[in-house]
């Protein structure tokens, strides 16, 4: 992974198949990277996963951290009734596989 790395996936995306290709415009092991959508499902997606050192009661870890800026298709209503509950759950989800993964 560094800069300037194209991803091309395949997703469904409520049952209908698409491709979806981000760059990596942003590598800055270990504190930061940033991932774009070019083609996709998203009029913009822009994708920023931070890291950073954190203690707790103790305890050191790590603080993952994603800040999302995006454009839907669509307008207001198709937004709210549909694209941001799929995020939603997709955000819970990589939040609890991640959790589980690290043994949390």
């Amino acid at each position: 992974m560094a800069a300037g790395t194209l991803i091309d996936y395949r997703i469904s995306l409520r049952g209908f198949p698409m491709r979806w290709r981000t760059l990596i415009s942003v590598w800055e092991p270990p504190f930061r990277f940033v991932d774009e959508q070019l083609k996709g499902p998203y009029s913009t997606w822009i994708h920023e996963h931070t890291f950073a050192r954190e203690t707790r009661e103790g305890v050191e870890g790590t603080r993952c951290k994603d800040i999302v800026r995006y454009a839907s298709l669509g307008g207001g209503i198709i937004h709210r009734v549909l694209v941001r509950p799929d995020l939603e759950r997709i955000f819970r989800y990589r939040q609890a596989a991640m959790l589980e993964i690290m043994g949390v």
